[in-house]
């Protein structure tokens, strides 16, 4: 496994709808390992491969639920419900929240890193965070979403 550099915006890849996978492969299984690594060393709760810059529809969660880690492949949101607004950040838009409206419940199915369908169901801040991760995988940022935006980069840090 391996600590992978997380890109930034405006890296191009961020943009790109990226592209599925047709089999969960050793090597996809060594991504999502690699991924795994990363976000837990970067403090992240979700990780979407093209913020490691690699185009593939493929992310890792994992909001220290009853849930724990969720692996998957080619995810799509089957079923949503609900509404509620909260802030959200990115690793790879550092220092800087987005006030957003998700849904409260989600349904995704994808595959799981043997290759086999799999639903995960997602209630509030898990459920947020499955969105956010599918939102990379189409490209989309907080920036065109967000509700309002709070940029934190431009105050100064303070001293301990």
């Amino acid at each position: 496994m391996a600590i992978l550099p997380i890109v930034t915006h405006p890296h191009a890849v961020l943009r790109q709808r990226a592209h599925p996978v047709r089999q969960v492969s050793a090597s996809i299984r060594r991504l999502l390992d690699d991924m795994i690594e990363t976000m837990y060393h970067a403090r992240g709760v979700g990780l979407a491969a093209p913020q490691i810059g690699v185009s593939k529809r493929v992310i890792v969660v994992d909001v220290g639920d009853e849930q724990g880690l969720i692996t998957l492949v080619n995810p799509q949101v089957i079923q949503a419900r609900g509404a509620h607004q909260d802030w959200e950040g990115c690793l790879s838009i550092p220092k800087q929240f987005g006030l957003m409206q998700r849904a409260t419940f989600v349904r995704v199915r994808g595959l799981n890193r043997k290759g086999y369908v799999t639903e995960v169901k997602g209630q509030g801040y898990l459920a947020r965070a499955l969105l956010h991760e599918i939102d990379h995988l189409d490209g989309i940022l907080l920036f065109d979403h967000a509700l309002e935006w709070d940029d934190l980069t431009s105050q100064p840090e303070e001293n301990s």
